[in-house]
């Protein structure tokens, strides 16, 4: 009799640890999104913030109609995705033209925005590529035996990735 109970506690006890296991992964795994996100967040505004003076000096030296529009379409509504989308636009809409209009290269405050254009740029890429990585991770956990029992329970959904490749390779690992 005293074999049951202890072999009952020890089955109940190792199904704890595996919850509190998965359970931490989860939340730790939630964190990295999370920091990242803000990462990400920060960066597609300093980059919105970099194209919109950008526009400003072109307009100015070129007169083009038109030129970076598509920061007009930007409202505080639209999610991190959407925007990075549209600023990827503006960003190589902007070196379209200066290849287009070598003068705008005379200009030092030009140079020196897309000098902090560069950098940010791959900031946003480091910062994407670590939540890209971590979704990944997050979204294994989501779908793999026991992890999928908490994430039922838990309601824990699939995120969604910042870039076709990562989200075509995980659906490439899913039909393994």
């Amino acid at each position: 009799m005293i074999e049951i109970g202890l072999g009952i506690v020890v089955g109940i006890s190792f199904i704890l640890l595996i919850f509190t296991i998965y359970n931490n992964k989860f939340h730790f795994a939630t964190i990295k999104i999370e920091k990242a996100q803000e990462d990400i967040d920060m960066y597609l505004q300093k980059k919105k913030e970099l194209l919109e003076r950008s526009r400003v000096i072109v307009n100015k030296e070129t007169k083009i109609k038109g030129f970076l529009t598509e920061l007009d379409d930007y409202n505080s509504d639209i999610n991190s995705f959407d925007l990075n989308d549209l600023l990827k636009k503006g960003y190589n809409n902007l070196f379209k033209v200066l290849d287009e209009n070598e003068k705008l290269f005379k200009s030092e405050s030009l140079m020196s925005i897309l000098n902090n254009l560069n950098d940010n740029e791959e900031k946003i890429v480091g910062a994407i590529k670590f939540y890209n990585d971590t979704v990944v991770d997050y979204n294994r956990l989501v779908m793999a035996f026991p992890a999928s029992v908490i994430a039922f329970f838990k309601r824990y959904k699939k995120k969604e990735f910042y870039n076709n490749e990562k989200r075509e390779m995980f659906e490439i690992l899913n039909e393994k």
